[in-house]
């Protein structure tokens, strides 16, 4: 019970800086979700459901466009497609009695920023972590819509601009540390950087969505790297049993 309350301890800890981000990059999209015609219920109840923000920009321009459901339900599917990838990676770090419940539960609160601090974390993943996390950044960033939608078009559109920048320089402060200490890691990252603008230059990708981008380009590069530069098993490294043993003491 101690070891479940401090890992939700840490995930909060941790989910706040991310929940910081979430309400700026959520505010924007309240102000396009107001022009789709939602009120601040409907967009607080949006980003509840959809924990992305290209699937919430997609779906509301869907809304704004009048367009059947049916084609909601594609744009939706194919844009947070990436998720499915993330969710899989993710629960290979559970532990195997780990029920189906947390699984799904973590699943359906797995965002970039929640997947990059959750597998950035040594030995097994404790799901309570997780759901510390979502219950700060998942709120922040519903309450973000909402509050985003009072405010329509008040802010100037570079305020709206300069606020969206935080998620970024978040994101760059997860994948750094990890690049700094594992060369492989760090080339990997580099490797994923130069894909990504090949993609957007290359006219074989044109009609092809950004998250169908990333959820390609991460199927490609991932399994070259597994191939490549595969992890030992616990018997090949007898340091991954040390691993488990300082998370459990970080992790108590």
């Amino acid at each position: 019970m101690n070891r479940n309350k401090n890992a939700f301890a840490n995930g909060i800890r941790d989910g706040i800086p991310i929940a910081l981000g979430y309400f700026a990059v959520a505010f924007s999209l309240g102000i396009v979700a107001k022009k789709a015609g939602l009120n601040p219920f409907q967009g607080f109840l949006s980003s509840m459901l959809n924990h992305a923000s290209a699937g919430e920009y997609a779906e509301f321009t869907v809304i704004l466009a009048n367009a059947p459901y049916i084609e909601m339900v594609f744009v939706i599917l194919v844009t947070n497609i990436r998720y499915l990838l993330m969710s899989c990676a993710l629960s290979q770090k559970f532990d195997p009695v780990t029920s189906l419940a947390h699984r799904f539960l973590v699943g359906f609160g797995i965002t970039d920023e929640i997947f990059g601090i959750s597998i950035g974390r040594t030995g097994r993943l404790n799901p309570y972590y997780n759901y510390g996390a979502m219950a700060v950044a998942l709120p922040s960033w519903a309450m973000g819509t909402a509050i985003g939608i009072v405010a329509g078009n008040i802010l100037p559109p570079s305020v709206v601009s300069a606020l969206s920048v935080a998620l970024y320089g978040m994101f760059i402060a997860i994948i750094i540390p990890a690049s700094r200490t594992d060369k492989i890691v760090g080339g990997v990252v580099l490797v994923s950087f130069a894909a990504s603008f090949a993609a957007s230059k290359l006219p074989l990708f044109y009609h092809m969505s950004d998250s169908m981008k990333i959820s390609l380009l991460t199927v490609i590069i991932a399994g070259l790297a597994a191939i490549l530069f595969p992890v030992n098993d616990e018997e090949d490294n007898p340091r991954s049993a040390d691993l488990d043993k300082e998370a459990a003491e970080h992790d108590p």
